[in-house]
């Protein structure tokens, strides 16, 4: 059975998600150099919003940096988790939906991040639209929003749809794709060592394929500067940024 975004990761990859990342430490190295990439050094001040923050991989790199940061999740776990983590640091952690963020900020925002593979987990082009209109009214004059994605405009086929995630002496995690036009579904296959035996858990859900080039389109009918470039991992980023 496909499950909501929203219900895969309280049922399944929440409880494991800083593992997936090589842990809580490494996800915020990463953070940190995902930031270097963007050019975003030590600030005097700034006021940020992290979509789809969950265990502040970005936010609390963002907030050590010297921005005050709103982390919108929509699992609560993933937040208790980045709160734990984030004593001292000026986070406001919110659960909700990402279209009502501007609901939780007080005044403009000099940065608005999406980062990972969070603009595929909306459920249509529509919400998207939605969102990136949100996020035009809610960037000060100069500010900057920033998004990465997969491209899975290309569908992988055969044994490559097969994806390892991560393992450990303990834990496995494995990914398989399966497509249609809009979307491609995620079946992500945990095996876990229960003892001598292991233990399959697998759980579903959907992302959107998103075309790089309509993403960056919906940004600039915004009125929106947008530049392209490649992360590491092979994500698009698009960064744009309100004149």
């Amino acid at each position: 059975m496909i499950k909501s975004v929203r219900d895969h990761y309280a049922g399944h990859l929440g409880r494991v998600y800083s593992w997936m990342l090589g842990g809580f430490e490494s996800a915020l190295e990463q953070g940190g150099i995902d930031l270097d990439a963007l050019g975003l050094g030590p600030v005097a001040r700034g006021r940020a919003v992290d979509l789809g923050a969950g265990i502040g991989m970005h936010a609390i790199p963002l907030a050590r940096r010297g921005f005050s940061v709103v982390a919108i999740d929509t699992d609560a776990a993933l937040l208790e988790e980045l709160s734990a983590h984030a004593a001292g640091l000026p986070i406001v952690p919110v659960v909700a939906n990402l279209l009502d963020f501007r609901a939780h900020l007080e005044d403009a925002a000099d940065l608005i991040l999406c980062m990972g593979d969070t603009l595929t987990h909306l459920a249509s082009r529509a919400d998207i639209v939605a969102l990136f209109a949100e996020v035009a009214a809610a960037l000060g004059a100069g500010g900057h929003f920033v998004c990465t994605f997969r491209n899975y405009t290309t569908a992988l086929s055969a044994e490559s749809r097969f994806i390892p995630v991560r393992s450990s002496p303990d834990r496995i995690m494995t990914c398989f794709l399966e497509y249609d036009d809009q979307r491609v579904t995620v079946h992500d296959l945990l095996h876990e060592r229960d003892g001598a035996q292991w233990r399959l858990s697998v759980s579903s859900y959907q992302k959107l394929r998103l075309d790089p080039g309509w993403v960056r389109d919906a940004l600039m009918q915004l009125g929106l500067e947008v530049t392209e470039s490649t992360t590491p991992s092979r994500m698009v980023r698009l960064m744009a940024r309100r004149p």
